[in-house]
């Protein structure tokens, strides 16, 4: 970090979180108790080839269901040895037996804290989970791991609880007298993931993850700013959203600019001066750059610009303007318990161009001009117009003579987009 301070202005720290969360027992470092991240990178890796008989998996979240489907798929050896499949997870490649014994489906259980209708994971994704044979028990937590005399797991030992969370805590209240032992040759890990703070130690807030402002700058760390699941483990869209706030950050830092507070909703940013620019129009600014007035050749329909921060409600749309048109869905293939075996295949069928264009035009452009003449056909006074197409830009469709427009707010009514907002300009 010393050496990036030195030879850069801005560091952006984007490591993830790669390393698993084991279980918080005594015994969990087991040779057959591993995280889910060791597992699936052992499969991505080609070095896992099969699993044990009787798989338990703790978790309740997307990427618990990942791990019991994976298993599901991979089943186990009658003749094969305990050890290869630790093996394999800790990094060592697994023969390929596939073609050599016959594989047979692998029992696996997932449980959870919470029931399974408050479970954590997609609801789609446990349907095609308990399709395919896994049982899942909701309402379970971890209280210890059974040891045979070899010090490998033989069971995991779960209590009946009630979990409910109170704020951001979590609380868990065990049910005496329901302990019982649920039977397994492997033992997944699937409660949360961790930061790899190893060299980093100085961003780690003490939570094992690392703390920013609303635009991302690391707190008390000039210039450094982070994004991701080092933040919070969360979906990939999120980081995406936290890389293009924190690249707006660094852009501002870089320029010697006060970072100002974020909007509480990011809006896309649409700029008519770019649009005029990129067709060769002249842009005669003579007003302030978001403002416009009723003689600037820039303002067309609306005095101001509110793209940066404005998203436009349902209750602005017109939506007579729209038909019902019913989704382009994909199809979606349900496995049961013997044909998930092997069956690596994708499960989510994709549209066909024909398909993919026309769900894409079920887009109804909210808060953007889409040429529908509405504004033009419905005003009783003509004093909405076509720009001529000369002049003309995305954005820059339709103008208003305002020596003849009365205020009677028709054309707002009747924008299918809610992009005309009313007001007594300049």
């Amino acid at each position: 970090m010393e050496q990036l301070r030195n030879d850069f202005d801005a560091v952006f720290l984007g490591m993830g979180a790669q390393a698993g969360r084991a279980l918080p027992l005594e015994d969990s470092a087991a040779p057959n108790v591993v995280t889910a991240t060791a597992f699936l990178k052992a499969f991505n890796d080609g070095r896992l080839q099969h699993v044990g008989k009787r798989v338990v998996v703790v978790g309740g979240g997307d990427t618990s269901i990942d791990v019991a489907t994976v298993a599901r798929r991979l089943g186990h050896l009658e003749s094969s040895m305990p050890t290869e499949f630790e093996q394999a997870i800790a990094g060592q490649m697994a023969h390929d037996v596939s073609e050599v014994a016959v594989k047979q489906g692998a029992h696996v259980t997932l449980t959870s804290i919470f029931n399974i209708d408050k479970m954590a994971a997609n609801k789609h994704e446990i349907e095609q989970a308990l399709a395919e044979g896994i049982a899942i028990l909701g309402s379970l937590v971890p209280i210890g791991i059974v040891r045979g005399a070899d010090g490998r797991a033989t069971a995991l030992r779960v209590c009946q609880c009630e979990a409910k969370m109170v704020g951001n805590r979590l609380e868990v209240k065990n049910i005496e007298g329901t302990e019982h032992d649920i039977e397994a040759d492997l033992i997944v890990s699937a409660i949360g993931q961790a930061v790899d703070f190893t060299g980093l130690e100085e961003f780690n807030n003490g939570k094992g993850a690392v703390s920013t402002d609303r635009n991302y700058l690391v707190a008390g760390q000039k210039g450094v700013f982070a994004g991701g699941d080092i933040i919070k483990p969360h979906l990939l869209t999120t980081a995406i959203g936290h890389g293009s706030i924190a690249a707006d950050g660094i852009d501002s830092f870089l320029n010697g600019q006060d970072l100002e507070k974020r909007p509480k909703i990011d809006a896309h940013q649409f700029d008519l001066m770019r649009k005029m620019m990129e067709k060769g129009l002249e842009v005669k600014e003579t007003h302030e750059p978001l403002r416009g007035t009723d003689s600037s050749n820039v303002a067309i329909h609306n005095f101001d610009d509110r793209s940066d921060r404005y998203v436009i409600p349902h209750d602005k749309l017109f939506l007579g303007h729209f038909s019902i048109v019913s989704r382009n869905k994909r199809n979606i293939i349900t496995l049961d318990a013997q044909s998930a075996l092997g069956n690596f295949e994708d499960r989510l069928g994709v549209l066909t161009q024909e398909n993919a264009v026309a769900e894409a035009k079920r887009c109804m452009s909210c808060g953007m001009c889409f040429e529908c003449d509405n504004c033009v056909m419905y005003c009783p006074q003509t004093a909405v117009f076509r720009v001529p197409k000369a002049k003309a830009t995305l954005g820059r469709y339709v103008d208003t003579d305002y020596n003849k427009c009365i205020g009677c707010h028709i054309c707002a009514d009747v924008c299918p987009t809610g992009y005309i907002q009313m007001g007594l300009g300049e």
